[in-house]
């Protein structure tokens, strides 16, 4: 699976870990920044994420932050982005099967590294279960094409 990942200063520690699981796990990881703890600032690194992965380019893509709330927030501005915030296991699992969330968003200063490779793990393997589900996607989808 290919991958976009992008972080803050704050999650820069977190997201260089990540890439190293995500590639031992066989995924191609598309690096979208930052590149140091440099103070950075995140929005266009998450939107970039978010646009690799509507654009078809990326599979999935994933967003890290301190708290990962702006990061999530940032990433949903791009049309077709279902970014979810997850510091925890059932989070992950929902994110996936009820709202097929196709961006994830962790915070770096809430989730250790073992527990963020859990995580990702959990979110990549899960299914969106459909049914229900899609239509509720499909009404998210049409509230975001009112926006025009």
């Amino acid at each position: 699976m290919r991958i976009a990942i992008g972080a803050d200063h704050a999650g820069f520690p977190l997201k260089q870990h990540l890439v190293r699981v995500l590639q031992a796990l066989g995924h191609e990881v598309d690096d979208r920044g930052s590149h140091s703890e440099t103070s950075v600032d995140y929005p266009e690194i998450c939107a970039a994420v978010g646009r690799e992965v509507v654009a078809g380019r990326a599979e999935k893509g994933i967003v890290i932050g301190g708290s990962g709330q702006g990061e999530q927030i940032a990433a949903n501005k791009v049309r077709g982005v279902r970014a979810a915030l997850c510091n925890d296991l059932y989070t992950a699992r929902m994110s996936r099967q009820h709202n097929d969330a196709n961006v994830l968003s962790i915070g770096s200063r809430i989730v250790a590294p073992g527990l963020a490779d859990e995580i990702v793990k959990l979110w990549l393997q899960t299914p969106f279960e459909g049914g229900r589900h899609q239509r509720r996607l499909d009404q998210i989808s049409a509230i975001e094409r009112e926006q025009l």
